[in-house]
């Protein structure tokens, strides 16, 4: 077996690929990715679907100008240059990435999958056949996660059923698609493909969608969804079969239910792609939930062996794992000044209809955590901008400290919520009184952040000021 040292490896191609820069340029580094050039975020989840969100956005729009006095009418829906679209854009980025690091002096990629022998030790199966040692100084874990499937929906992968990976390269548009599951992943697509004219049903184990958010959030989008697509709550896939010769299938639900349709999009969760690392035999303590475990700089239980991004944080959020592969490019190369992972609020969005932004806690977290909490919420209804849109079901909501004011968290459901929600962030950032930091700006009238705006003005006042006495 041939062996190679290197000063730094990187195991994923992901956020992982930004770490060789011109700091490295005197070192020996490889990159090693067992699957797609460039990760999840690229190829198959952020930016891909958001061109298929914006598609289908469109198209809805398209549906909605009657309130407007307006009459147009969508005609056809063209679904190989949709995906053509997106993905004569995407490969093309990917495969130049992996051309870049084939190429470029100093950086050697290695295509298969890599496991743990030793101490910063790996043997990597290529996918062009035999296996290579790599020895490195220091290694860095940044494998990402994957799409978890459940044993009862097995039977139906490869043929009907999906996962995020293949969904969007589908041949042809379905006329009905379930979706098993109730997260972001789940909401996204069925905005997209019910865009797109697909009758859409979700099957969700629990009792609403989006369940890891603010109760009052997740409460007002799954009545929202129940309007566009067919959301069975408190239901469970326990038994799928292909049928038509692999032209649909039929899910056997828990309550004796047989549901028929075309295609299958499994988006049950995702799990940290640690499975087949042998982690333990190079020292790197993982969770019981698969996760690497890491301190604030991205160490690992290992010496030398860093972590990054989806397979180490439970957020799984793009740019989150861009902020942490900042950091450990520069303790890579800086070990005596080591910087530590952002402890900011992480501000996330769900690319849905309505579209969601979230940051900070939840009113219950805030409760758990022991504050006495304030809210309010403000409707986009009530501003100018929403009249404009006849937006009668977006709003903006805000959790705030009793006695100090300061902003804990919220969330905005509607139009441009995930850009609006980037001024509740700095607001919890601030640690100012809700008021204070509101009154300190100018908001620009009458554009749409004026829904933020009102909704920290209607906060009550601080307990521990004269007006909130």
């Amino acid at each position: 077996m041939r062996t190679e040292h290197y000063d730094v490896v990187v195991i994923g191609s992901g956020s992982g690929n930004s770490l060789p820069g011109e700091e490295f340029a005197d070192l020996r580094v490889a990159v090693v990715e067992a699957g797609v050039f460039g990760g999840t975020c690229l190829n198959n989840g952020c930016i891909p679907t958001k061109m298929f969100v914006w598609t289908a956005e469109t198209a809805n729009r398209v549906r909605e100008v009657e309130q407007f006095g307006l009459s147009a009418e969508l005609t056809d829906v063209r679904w190989t240059e949709i995906r053509d679209r997106v993905f004569h854009r995407i490969d093309p980025i990917s495969e130049g990435g992996a051309r870049y690091r084939r190429e470029a002096e100093g950086t050697d990629l290695y295509e298969g999958w890599a496991r743990f022998t030793g101490e910063r030790q790996l043997d990597v199966a290529l996918h062009e056949g035999g296996t290579v040692r790599l020895t490195a100084d220091q290694v860095v874990i940044a494998t990402g996660s994957a799409p978890t499937v459940p044993d009862a929906l097995a039977p139906l992968m490869g043929t009907v059923g999906h996962t995020n990976r293949t969904i969007m390269r589908l041949e042809k548009l379905p006329a009905r698609m379930t979706i098993v599951g109730g997260g972001v992943v789940a909401v996204e697509f069925a905005h997209v493909f019910s865009g797109l004219g697909v009758e859409v049903t979700l099957v969700v184990r629990g009792e609403r969608l989006l369940r890891d958010l603010d109760e009052e959030l997740s409460l007002a989008f799954t009545a929202l969804a129940r309007k566009r697509w067919d959301v069975r709550t408190g239901t469970e896939v326990t038994g799928a079969e292909v049928v038509g010769a692999g032209t649909g299938a039929h899910l056997t639900l828990d309550d004796g239910e047989t549901l028929e349709t075309e295609v299958v999009l499994v988006a049950t969760g995702r799990r940290p792609a640690t499975d087949g690392l042998d982690a333990d035999a190079a020292g790197v303590r993982v969770d019981e939930q698969g996760f690497v475990e890491c301190d604030e700089h991205g160490r690992t239980s290992a010496e030398g062996v860093w972590t990054l991004g989806d397979v180490c944080d439970p957020t799984m959020l793009k740019h989150v794992a861009n902020a942490q592969a900042r950091v450990v490019f520069h303790n890579l190369v800086h070990p005596e000044e080591l910087q530590s992972f952002p402890t900011v609020p992480v501000v996330a969005g769900v690319f849905s209809t309505p579209e969601i932004g979230t940051v900070g806690l939840t009113e219950a977290q805030a409760r758990e955590a022991g504050h006495e909490v304030v809210t309010h919420t403000q409707e986009y209804a009530a501003v100018a901008y929403g009249w404009a849109m006849e937006d009668h079901t977006g709003r903006c909501r805000v959790i705030a400290d009793a006695d100090t004011g300061q902003v804990l968290g919220g969330w905005v459901m509607g139009h441009q919520a995930a850009i609006l929600v980037n001024l509740l962030g700095e607001a919890v950032i601030s640690q100012e009184p809700a008021h204070e930091w509101a009154r300190g700006r100018y908001w620009p009238h009458p554009a749409l952040s004026e829904v933020v705006e009102n909704a920290l003005l209607g906060l009550p006042a601080p307990r521990g000021t004269a007006a909130g006495r």
